[in-house]
């Protein structure tokens, strides 16, 4: 139990934080437009798109307007995407990630307690911006960081803790859909990765997003899977072999490393961001392999839709 305290509260200040160079000047407030930091080609990983539903939006014909959400992760992703999303489709990009969030963050009516002000809730970025697009990346918040998750955590009642996940999931997809009206945009639920401390937990968040996204006719990027071992999609691991990609960039994949991309840092297990996490959160100031694998995958998803 006193391990379990311990990896705890190391998520805790993990999940608090972002990666990014210390020396760097720390970030406006969110939402901001993210500038370039790398770019890459279409991801060449496949997911199939779920069923469509008879309410599901139609995708646009034009270059897409993109609303990026989600916690600590997002928040060192956020750069990547958008210089990927602007590469790849020209697109209009804003994101708008808190560290430390879960879903009940975004809803709107979540009292004075939430990490997202009101003017950056899911909704209220729909109707300023009319998004064709909102991507949602959380890892699923378990430990009850958020004051909203009203101190339900997956240790205490893992039945509680889906429930009140999956009714998030649904109140924050009518939110978004209420926002855009008659311009709905389509949600894409990103899958995560392997959790090395409670595997199970990840398999059936991901398992609650698959089952969202048919039931809506929104989108699934599963990214969670490019950085999983190709046999073991639940299994978390800090290497992986190198991908075509990263062979054709060494900075990505280096004879010093065997043949291998490193995906984290050897003192942080969660996030893909090879610099140290620092007390104000922020994108990731350095080249990353998960990071790039992760983006790629969101944008190869957007980009199948769009065409």
């Amino acid at each position: 139990m006193r391990k379990r305290w311990m990896v705890g509260a190391l998520v805790a200040g993990l999940l608090l934080g972002a990666c990014g160079d210390p020396a760097s000047e720390p970030e406006a407030s969110p939402p901001a437009r993210a500038t370039p930091e790398a770019s890459a080609s279409p991801s060449s990983t496949t997911r199939q798109r779920p069923a469509a539903s008879p309410t599901a939006p139609a995708a646009p014909s034009k270059a897409p307007t993109v609303l990026y959400l989600g916690d600590s992760l997002a928040m060192e992703n956020q750069k990547v995407l958008g210089d990927l999303l602007r590469d790849q489709l020209d697109a209009r990009y804003t994101s708008a990630p808190y560290s430390g969030t879960t879903l009940c963050d975004y809803l709107e009516g979540t009292g004075a307690d939430s990490l997202v002000p009101p003017a950056d809730k899911a909704a209220a970025l729909v109707r300023s911006l009319q998004p064709d697009y909102v991507v949602l990346q959380f890892w699923g918040n378990a430990w009850g960081y958020t004051p909203c998750m009203d101190g339900i955590t997956y240790d205490k009642s893992k039945s509680t803790y889906f429930k009140r996940y999956e009714a998030d999931m649904k109140q924050l997809t009518e939110q978004i859909a209420q926002a855009g009206g008659a311009q709905r945009p389509r949600i894409v639920w990103v899958l995560q990765g392997p959790d090395p401390i409670t595997p199970d937990r990840i398999h059936d968040v991901n398992a609650l997003y698959e089952l969202r996204a048919r039931a809506s006719g929104d989108l699934l990027a599963d990214a969670g899977k490019t950085v999983s071992p190709a046999s073991a999609r639940d299994t978390w691991v800090q290497y992986l072999p190198c991908t075509s990609y990263e062979h054709e960039n060494p900075v990505y994949c280096t004879q010093q490393a065997r043949d291998r991309t490193a995906l984290h840092r050897d003192d942080d297990y969660l996030h893909f961001c090879l610099a140290p996490t620092t007390s104000t959160p922020k994108p990731c100031a350095v080249r990353s392999p998960g990071i790039v694998r992760i983006t790629r995958e969101i944008t190869r998803v957007i980009s199948g839709d769009v065409s």
